[in-house]
């Protein structure tokens, strides 16, 4: 008979919980004393099952978490692994708190068979069933194949380090992190674990928690003198508009035609959109399924428009579905170039937007300038000495006058006109307005767009 009382074998086992490599991962994420295991017992054959799994607090939020333990067993999938991922599921949705996956796996216990792809199933329907009830973010810091990358990849936001593979290849095909970015898969690579990790508390701490709660507000900054722009360049006119420091980009090798991210705006959490040139399949498909994003957490969208027509139309109906249907407060702001579809469907009314704004020296026209010119001035050409020239010209003065924002503001298309240097403000401004911002749909399960 043993004389070692259960105190000391529960101590013995937590001591040894504690050394693991998923343990310190999942602890690494919440505030330091804050993590509660849950299930921290839980048998997978002859051992601990092959994941941690609890909850604790990231800046004092509430989260729950799992961590695959790659200590026990390379972390293989089992049903008891899956069991205890369920119950963290389960949690989320009783208590309206985030779900952040920690992801490193050799695959699955095939000997369990038919219970490890029931143990899949019940996964992937959990995930499925809480997508747009709160915030989901994977981690991936090891190898996810096959289908643990199928669930990592239904996550609202991927961060990978550099050297996890994510696929559902079981061969391991096209798996690094560089191939996962480059598909739209993962939202964020970061060189180290340590980074990935911060990566994802900035984004916990930026999102509400829930889709019925707010977001979290940060000190509010001062609307103050004029903010200088220094060019209707994506990259410069978010600079100028979010509060320093709290822009963080998703998805950036992927539909670069379109930047996406989310920032702060005088302490209020947002999404942004900028769109530059042709906007291609890709940026539609990445712009879509960011603003389906923010709209399930009531965040709210500010678009910069520049561009000047869409390369596919499948992809473009996609993306004008996603800001048609969005209820979110949506703010547009054209910095350069909105011809045709583009407009209607990102800008102005097509879009729902609820307030548009353009620079001094935008251009807003129903087709690009340079058909619309012709087709309206076409006998102005006729007999020209030198027509290209004539045509350049006719197409500058299109421009000038029928293609600016005054007119487009004059016939009601815009709400406003104002100067780059005041559109920081002006947002402001209209976020501080909208709020409130209150709309019912008409009642049914989905829509039908493009996939």
């Amino acid at each position: 008979m043993s004389n070692v009382s259960n105190a000391e074998l529960l101590r013995k086992a937590r001591e040894e919980a504690k050394a693991s490599k998923g343990y310190q991962r999942i602890t690494a994420l919440f505030d330091e004393g804050t993590f509660n295991e849950v299930d921290g017992l839980a048998k997978s054959g002859d051992g601990l099952a092959e994941v941690v799994a609890g909850y604790g607090l990231v800046a004092d939020c509430p989260v729950y978490a799992f961590a695959q333990n790659s200590d026990v067993s390379g972390g293989a999938m089992s049903k008891a692994q899956a069991a205890k991922i369920k119950k963290v599921y389960d949690l989320a949705v009783k208590t309206g708190a985030p779900v952040v996956g920690i992801y490193d796996s050799i695959g699955g216990r095939l000997s369990e068979g038919a219970d490890l792809l029931a143990a899949y199933g019940e996964i992937l329907k959990s995930s499925a069933a809480l997508s747009g009830v709160v915030p989901q973010i994977s981690l991936v810091l090891g190898p996810c194949i096959g289908t643990s990358a199928m669930i990592a990849a239904n996550a609202d936001v991927i961060v990978m380090s550099e050297k996890a593979e994510l696929t559902v290849s079981t061969g391991g095909l096209n798996a690094s992190a560089e191939e996962a970015a480059k598909t739209g898969v993962c939202s964020i690579v970061a060189k180290t674990e340590e980074e990935a990790m911060e990566k994802v508390k900035d984004i916990l701490v930026t999102l509400p928690s829930n889709n019925l709660s707010g977001a979290p507000a940060a000190e509010v900054a001062a609307v103050g003198a004029p903010c200088a722009v220094a060019s209707s360049d994506a990259e410069d006119v978010i600079v100028a508009v979010a509060d320093p420091d709290t822009f963080l980009e998703l998805s950036a090798s992927f539909g670069k035609a379109a930047v996406t991210g989310l920032a702060q705006i005088s302490g209020a959490s947002v999404g942004i959109v900028a769109y530059t040139g042709e906007i291609d399949a890709d940026a539609c498909a990445k712009a879509a399924r960011f603003v389906r994003f923010c709209d399930a957490f009531s965040l709210p969208v500010v678009s910069f428009v520049n561009a000047t027509e869409f390369a596919s139309l499948r992809e473009a109906v996609k993306l004008s579905n996603a800001y048609a249907e969005a209820t979110c407060a949506k703010i547009t702001v054209i910095t350069g170039e909105a011809y045709g579809p583009v407009y209607i469907a990102v800008a102005g009314r097509g879009a729902n937007a609820d307030y548009t704004m353009a620079w001094t020296d935008a251009v807003v026209s129903p087709m690009a300038p340079a058909a619309a010119a012709l087709f309206l001035h076409s006998e102005e050409l006729k007999g020209a000495e030198k027509p290209v020239e004539a045509r350049k010209a006719l197409i500058e003065e299109y421009k000038k006058t029928e293609a600016t924002p005054l007119s487009a503001a004059a016939q009601g298309y815009i709400e406003d006109v104002i100067l780059p240097e005041e559109t920081r403000d002006r947002v402001i401004a209209n976020l501080a307005m909208l709020s409130s911002k209150r709309v019912s749909n008409l009642p049914k399960k989905h829509s039908n767009i493009q996939l």
